[in-house]
């Protein structure tokens, strides 16, 4: 009796791990393209750091990330059952607050001429140590509050997988989501900015023959792709903001959502890029609002205080 009793219950725990194993993968295909712009807007994020504080401040995040994620799986659960009206609308503020740094993100790039080099970017950067710790704490939090926007999506994403199953079904796959797609986008980041470093250790290889060879070739590769790489992510990375915003925005207004649908309905293949280019529009012109709303604001607040 005991033991048909345990082996019943190992036969349910071994149909609910394949039933949160059929969901997490589920889940992951459908947060696939956030993850994508999540790794983009982070590398951007982190990137014009010192070479020795590139990993720490990386790690710094990874930690915040993972503090975001501990604080919206439950607030999510939460307002899923008690408010869910009011998930649409922290999106569209989240939206709205990422197309926003985007905006001001471009006038930044544009202002400084988008033509910096190497050496003019050092020379910006603070020289004082206490400067450099404000500048890589500030360089943090912005990249936190980032992560808190994209974060918030997946996990929305993740709970409509999953909101026709029970309870437990549910925490054990927006946790074992959570924490795969905070691993995946840091670790990969990791990859990116020390790429350069990957590429001066296999030039430096004492490997003979073909194998030496083949090294030096790979490690040259990597040291010249590296800083291009880099300059692609700072702009993919703020595209990605109005892409990712301007979704949440599009989404969060019914006709807006309905306007593009039917413009994007006919163009077969196409409709998928053009939906993109649309919800890109979406986020600048949102971006532009926002910022005009913050910059109008700030002005009046100065008057009133002078």
């Amino acid at each position: 009796m005991a033991g048909s009793s345990f082996f019943a219950l190992l036969d349910d725990i071994a149909a609910l791990l394949d039933d949160i194993s059929l969901m997490s993968k589920v889940a992951a295909k459908k947060t696939a393209s956030v993850l994508s712009d999540d790794l983009a807007v982070n590398a951007e994020q982190v990137t014009g750091m010192r070479a020795d504080r590139e990993l720490p401040v990386v790690w710094a995040v990874f930690k915040g990330s993972l503090l975001n994620k501990a604080i919206l799986v439950p607030c999510a659960l939460l307002l899923s059952a008690f408010l869910p009206w009011a998930v649409k609308w922290l999106l569209m503020a989240g939206g709205i607050y990422l197309c926003y740094e985007g905006y001001e993100a471009i006038k930044e790039k544009l202002q400084r001429g988008g033509a910096e080099d190497e050496a003019e970017q050092a020379n910006a950067m603070p020289k004082s140590q206490e400067a450099l710790a404000a500048y890589e704490k500030r360089k943090i939090k912005g990249a936190i509050r980032t992560d808190f926007i994209l974060s918030a999506e997946i996990t929305v994403i993740t709970l409509n997988v999953v909101s026709a199953a029970p309870l437990m079904q549910q925490i054990v796959t927006l946790i074992v989501i959570s924490i795969a797609m905070t691993v995946g986008v840091y670790g990969a980041v990791a990859g990116i900015v020390r790429m350069d470093d990957v590429g001066f250790a296999l030039l430096k290889s004492k490997s003979s023959g073909a194998l030496g060879t083949l090294s030096k070739k790979i490690g040259g590769a990597l040291v010249a792709s590296a800083p291009v790489l880099m300059k692609a992510l700072s702009w993919i990375g703020t595209v990605a903001m109005f892409l990712v915003g301007g979704t949440f925005v599009a989404e969060g207004i019914h006709p807006v959502e309905q306007f593009l649908e039917t413009l994007v309905s006919d163009l077969g293949g196409w409709g998928v890029v053009a939906k993109m280019v649309a919800y890109g529009v979406v986020g600048a012109i949102a971006g532009m609002l926002a910022a005009l709303v913050v910059g109008g604001v700030s002005k009046t607040v100065a008057a009133t205080r002078a």
